[in-house]
């Protein structure tokens, strides 16, 4: 039995909420339109929700079934070697009763469930130490681990007020409200490392399509958590959206609110290389997460490593040892600082 709390949706057409279930906090998630790929397709009709159990049309063999949701899988994530173990996960997770055969109903449940980027990216994630973990699912319901404490307060206030805080403000407010620094520098460390994961995992790579630090999350002991995954997506799906499509600058070559590509203004199609990697951004954002109140004898070695690291341009496959060097000394650096403390 589920306790359903408090609303959480920031957004109209989210839906979710905080809740109790088996005695562990959990975040409750369903029928949430798809934020990212909503702004992504701007030019898209809307999806109706009936749509989203429009498959399978009829009773089908588990070989017929396996063969559609790995052709749906190769789609979104592209095509790996790797595959084939996610799609026995999914045929697992289809049964809901334990029969070990997969019904109609299950099926059609299954795939909705498939249809929501945060799910698939939930179950892409499922062995990364910084997703939530997925912890039950019904219909295109689901349930994660309880929501993480956010790392900016001011994240809290109503995003009309936002723009309207100078920066030195925001600077003063986090620091005052936030963690303590050697904190931030260990919930830091774990979002480097997230910003690892998500390149080369088993299941492709994944870009982050909304880098703020309101997605940014920890738990009780300040390990990173991330806080919404909806604004993550594989590579493959943004290469699609972004490959060929008509544009006159870059500012028309982006997905979601920050994955931008290059436009040629000769053939005015966009190019498939986004313009910043993950950790570029990442940086820019950690330059104002960690450089208010830290420590004197590390400020300025901090400073020019972020902001070497925010100069970093084109796709990491292409200058990877450059990315890995850059990323292993940034970790470094932190964790020589709180290393055989408390904060450890």
């Amino acid at each position: 039995m589920v306790e359903w709390r408090t609303c959480l949706s920031v957004a109209p057409g989210q839906q979710v909420y905080s809740g109790l279930w088996r005695d562990k906090d959990v975040t409750i998630k369903c029928g949430i339109e798809e934020t990212l790929d909503s702004k992504a397709r701007s030019d898209a009709a809307p999806r109706r929700e009936l749509v989203l159990f429009d498959k399978p049309t009829r009773g089908t063999s588990i070989k017929e079934f396996r063969e559609m949701t790995l052709s749906f899988l190769k789609a979104n994530l592209g095509d790996l070697p790797s595959l084939p173990a996610l799609v026995g996960q999914v045929l697992l997770m289809a049964d809901f009763n334990k029969d070990n055969r997969v019904s109609l109903a299950e099926a059609k449940s299954v795939w909705a469930l498939l249809q929501r980027n945060e799910f698939l990216l939930l179950l892409s994630l499922q062995e990364k130490e910084h997703a939530s973990r997925l912890l039950g699912y019904c219909g295109d319901l689901y349930l994660t681990e309880g929501v993480p404490h956010g790392a900016w307060h001011a994240a809290a206030l109503p995003p009309l007020l936002r723009p309207l805080l100078p920066p030195a403000l925001q600077g003063a407010l986090q620091q005052w409200l936030g963690p303590a620094w050697p904190w931030r520098a260990k919930i830091a460390i774990g979002l480097l490392e997230f910003v690892e994961e998500l390149f080369h995992g088993s299941y492709g790579t994944f870009y982050m399509c909304e880098t703020t630090l309101a997605n940014v999350g920890y738990t009780a002991t300040y390990d990173f958590k991330m806080a919404d995954l909806q604004q993550v997506a594989p590579e493959a799906t943004v290469r699609r959206f972004l490959q060929g499509r008509r544009c006159e600058h870059s500012a028309d070559c982006t997905y979601g609110r920050d994955c931008r590509a290059p436009c040629d203004r000769l053939m005015r199609q966009c190019k498939g290389d986004l313009i910043q990697p993950n950790l570029a951004k990442v940086c820019a954002l950690l330059r104002g997460y960690l450089l208010p109140g830290a420590p004197a004898d590390l400020r300025e070695e901090l400073g020019t490593q972020l902001r070497t690291c925010t100069t970093l341009s084109g796709l990491a496959s292409q200058v990877e040892a450059h990315h890995s060097l850059v990323l292993s000394h940034l970790k470094t650096l932190l964790w020589k600082k709180i290393s055989n403390t408390k904060y450890s």
